[in-house]
């Protein structure tokens, strides 16, 4: 890193607010469910979306020469100019109020609630979170908390991921598989152009990975439907979720429940959590 973070400028972003509005589509709800191995069906005005389905909509929308090395649009506008290459969706919270369903026209009003600095194993983080509202004409839908973390770039090779415990054995467990058609459909659902979920060269040896990283989104995404599937489809009062390492393309993977949904995880192909998280109804 070569450039000193200056957090106090930084936290000048708390408070900066950012609203959008999107329409939730027959076809996003269509693709959403086939990305998320859901039925596909033959969804119609007033039928639900998958719960997460506001992550697709009212994405940020820049101009291609607008855009930074990392794929994301340059920082400093709403975001803070956080001055550390690589960025990964560190976990959250989702409160679910009330169902988002095709035809509904969505708001999402946002705020920078916290940037903090700490240190870690790989070096210096610094941590944004973002607050948002997602309200329909009925009302308020979803009230979220997302965690982004900052870090520097890879310097020569990198250290294995520290050992996890064993996880426990999964009451519920689903296997799929983790390839780059999979993280394409999200990226292209969620306009996001972060080149870590598509582009090989850059995030194997710019930011030294191992492989196409799995979006952390996608993961929290599938671990709600799972646990929205142990109770007979309705979403959970509150989701908290954090991603502890990352899952990379090429291998299958496992979404896996116990205690009815209550607690969940996803796991890399040798069984290790990747992303862990906690569902109340």
């Amino acid at each position: 890193m070569n450039e000193k973070i200056d957090l106090d400028h930084l936290r000048q972003w708390i408070g900066k607010t950012q609203e959008a509005s999107d329409i939730v589509t027959e076809q996003l709800t269509k693709a959403l469910r086939a990305t998320l191995f859901l039925d596909i069906g033959a969804p119609k005005t007033g039928d639900a979306a998958p719960h997460t389905v506001h992550w697709c909509l009212a994405q940020p929308v820049a101009a291609m020469n607008a855009l930074g090395p990392d794929g994301h649009a340059a920082r400093g506008e709403f975001l803070p100019p956080v001055p550390l290459q690589r960025r990964m969706w560190a976990g959250g919270e989702l409160n679910f109020l009330d169902t988002l369903r095709v035809g509904d026209s969505v708001t999402r009003s946002s705020r920078i609630s916290d940037v903090a600095m700490k240190t870690g194993s790989t070096g210096i983080l610094c941590f944004v979170s973002v607050e948002h509202t997602i309200t329909t004409p009925r009302g308020v839908a979803i009230k979220e908390r997302q965690d982004l973390v900052y870090r520097d770039a890879a310097k020569g090779e990198q250290k294995p991921a520290a050992a996890q415990p064993s996880p426990p054995k999964a009451q519920h467990s689903e296997m799929h598989m983790a390839d780059p058609v999979l993280l394409f459909r999200y990226s292209a659902l969620t306009f996001n152009g972060h080149r870590i979920h598509y582009d090989r060269d850059y995030v194997t040896k710019v930011e030294g990975y191992p492989g196409l990283v799995f979006h952390g989104p996608l993961q929290a995404a599938l671990l709600v439907e799972t646990a929205a599937k142990l109770h007979n489809g309705k979403a959970p009062a509150k989701f908290s979720y954090r991603g502890v390492q990352p899952l990379f393309d090429g291998a299958n993977f496992s979404v896996n429940a116990n205690n009815g949904g209550l607690e969940l995880w996803m796991a890399n192909n040798a069984g290790t959590p990747t992303m862990k998280a906690t569902a109340s109804w």
